[in-house]
């Protein structure tokens, strides 16, 4: 009986031991989730906390932007230094953009959407590019009107206070082109506060020609200073420069000063700055005249061909010029996107459009009138009137533009006198090219050699095979095909107009007549010579004067050497 008893009292024991584990155990996993639950409920208590710290920061920057654009647009001209001095100390050199729109005043504020746009003239119309709260440039609008736009408008004090801060940013950039640039503008505005800002930069750049200009700065500082010490050794640097504002400060030097060891030495430094500077107007005159006679090349190098082998005075050639430019506005039009490679998709199209229009003259009009020069300029002078009406019809009377390419625009700066543009330059190459090509065409290929043997003698060649019909047909194609290249040259110089071609047949027959007929070198010799010519007598005689007396002289030089410089020889030149 204890047994039992004893039993069921360890049974009772062990099952309430059991129970206890098990509400042990409960009462574990809910303190567990009390904690998980609790640290939730902290933690979502502290997120609106952190939220409407993370707004305050953002409401504070918008806050601070539309003050500062708020103040741009209808604050007072003090409010408005104010604000851009905080736009300044706020972004950094990123507001550089945005100052220089200021000064230029290229800014403007709309009042649909409060915000500032940079508005510019494109053509016709108008390119709006947005500003974001950063002031960083955005998104580009094209839009027909300015419409409801403010001007920001800015006074004389905070436009030369802006320029103090714009060169203070560009001067200390890591491209020495740029501070370059910077230092050569301060130049052109120089006072005592610049003067305060290149001295701070100049013992930090390690540049040469940024140090020269900089030094050049600080002399025309010290011609307007004081300490008369400072004056030689300022003349003396500034002799060695041919800056402008070198040449300018020594002459008003001259006039003030009365010393005569000093002026002795001025004067010695300003004829030194000038000598310079006239060989360099020299070589500009010459690079001019090169880029026009390479214009002149283009233009004649196709009738030299046209005119040697076939003895075609063609009075259209103008006219396939014309078609070349007008090819190059089309194909600016077909690929508005991309400038950049419209021109090199021009050159071929140009070519072909061209080439073709010059075979349809061959086969239609002209082979009929081969050996008659009289009815051959006729009836060529007729087709480029038709050609000329007909491009008024399509495109209209008024004069279109083409484009300049971003690679083709600017300059190569040589120094401050002295700087080749990238277009005439391209120009320069772009004849060489075609002329060497075309070159090697008529000494390397079957063409060229069927070309030179009918222009020598064609019946003699006709004997030998030679199908003389199918040469004249590639002949004209190929000399129209270049007029056509020439056509994209001049569309990136001047406008394309209906009138175009009639500017440079003149130009071209001169150039074929003066080289030697059906001469190549001779027609880029003459082509060169001419423009230079021409370009060296404009200042003194002008553009027309100059133009008559290259005509003068040609019709003396064909009286006494009718061939031409570099004339034909053999059977051809006999007949």
């Amino acid at each position: 009986m204890m047994r039992r008893v004893k039993l069921y009292i360890f049974q009772a024991l062990q099952g309430l031991w059991s129970h206890s584990l098990f509400l042990l155990l409960v009462a574990s996993c809910f303190s567990m989730l009390g904690e998980v639950v609790l640290a939730q409920a902290v933690t979502i208590q502290e997120i609106p906390e952190i939220t409407a710290a993370a707004s305050n920061d953002v409401n504070k920057a918008g806050s601070a932007t539309e003050i500062i654009i708020t103040s741009l647009v209808k604050g007072s001209f003090a409010e408005k230094e104010q604000a851009l001095l905080a736009l300044r100390e706020r972004y950094g050199n990123v507001t550089l953009p945005v100052l220089l729109d200021i000064v230029n005043g290229h800014l403007f504020y709309s009042e649909v959407d409060s915000a500032l746009y940079k508005v510019v003239k494109h053509n016709e119309n108008y390119l709006l590019t947005k500003l974001s709260n950063d002031f960083l440039y955005e998104e580009e609008i094209l839009v027909d009107s300015r419409g409801d736009f403010i001007k920001l408008t800015i006074n004389n004090r905070i436009r030369s206070r802006l320029r103090q801060v714009i060169a203070s940013i560009r001067l200390s950039d890591d491209s020495p082109q740029i501070r370059k640039a910077a230092t050569r503008e301060i130049l052109n505005n120089l006072d005592d506060e610049s003067l305060v800002l290149i001295q701070q930069f100049r013992d930090k750049e390690n540049n040469e020609q940024v140090s020269a200009l900089m030094d050049v700065a600080l002399s025309i500082g010290h011609l307007k200073g004081a300490d008369e010490t400072s004056f030689k050794p300022a003349i003396q640097l500034l002799g060695e420069s041919i800056e402008p504002a070198a040449l300018n400060s020594l002459k008003s030097f001259l006039e003030t000063t009365s010393d005569h060891q000093l002026k002795t030495s001025a004067e010695k430094a300003v004829k030194s700055i000038e000598g310079k500077r006239a060989i360099f107007a020299n070589l500009e005159t010459l690079y001019f005249g090169l880029s026009f006679g390479s214009v002149l090349v283009l233009a004649g190098i196709g009738l030299a061909i046209t005119f040697g082998v076939m003895g075609v005075i063609n009075m259209a050639h103008g006219e396939l010029i014309m078609i070349g430019a007008y090819t190059t506005f089309v194909i600016q039009q077909l690929m508005p996107n991309h400038i950049a490679w419209s021109i090199i998709v021009a050159i071929p199209a140009a070519f072909m459009a061209a080439a073709l229009t010059g075979v349809l003259m061959e086969r239609l009009v002209i082979r009929h009138l081969y050996g008659r020069p009289l009815e051959t300029l006729l009836a060529t002078f007729g087709i480029s009137l038709i050609l000329q009406q007909a491009v008024r019809s399509i495109f209209s009377p008024l004069n279109r533009t083409v484009i300049t390419p971003d690679w083709m625009s600017g300059m190569l700066e040589i120094n401050s006198v002295f700087s080749l543009t990238w277009n005439r330059l391209y120009i320069i190459a772009f004849c060489l090219i075609v002329f060497f090509s075309l070159l090697m065409v008529m000494k390397r290929t079957s063409l060229g050699l069927n070309v030179r043997a009918v222009a020598q003698n064609r019946n003699m060649a006709r004997a030998m095979g030679v199908r003389s019909e199918r040469v004249d047909i590639l002949t004209f194609a190929l000399g129209s095909g270049i007029a056509g290249i020439a056509g994209v040259a001049l569309s990136l110089l001047t406008n394309v107009g209906p009138n175009l071609g009639q500017a440079y047949i003149i130009d071209s027959f001169i150039v074929v007549v003066f080289g030697g007929v059906g001469n190549l070198f001779g027609t880029l010799v003459a082509g060169m010579s001419l423009g230079i010519a021409n370009k060296v007598m404009e200042p003194w005689a002008g553009a027309v004067l100059a133009k008559i007396l290259i005509l003068f002289f040609i019709v003396l030089f064909i009286q006494k050497r009718p061939q031409g410089l570099f004339p034909q020889r053999g059977r051809a030149a006999e007949n």
